[in-house]
């Protein structure tokens, strides 16, 4: 379809990552504006990248270890 985002390999939203951390019960997260933050609990961490951008802000990229 002509304008659809995927059609035309342009992005169309907003990219979170989580990674498992091995050997850990720790996950890992990257939000799309590349603040990080760890949290062993997959609520919360949902929970923070969802509330962009409370928490953390673009300009902010340390990461939140917890």
């Amino acid at each position: 379809m002509a304008g659809d985002g995927w059609a035309s390999g342009a992005p169309t939203a907003e990219v979170y990552r989580i990674d498992w951390l091995p050997g850990t019960d720790v996950l890992h997260g990257v939000c799309h504006c590349g603040a990080e933050h760890a949290a062993e609990d997959p609520v919360e961490l949902w929970q923070w990248m969802l509330a962009h951008p409370t928490g953390h802000h673009p300009a902010d990229h340390r990461k939140e270890m917890t």
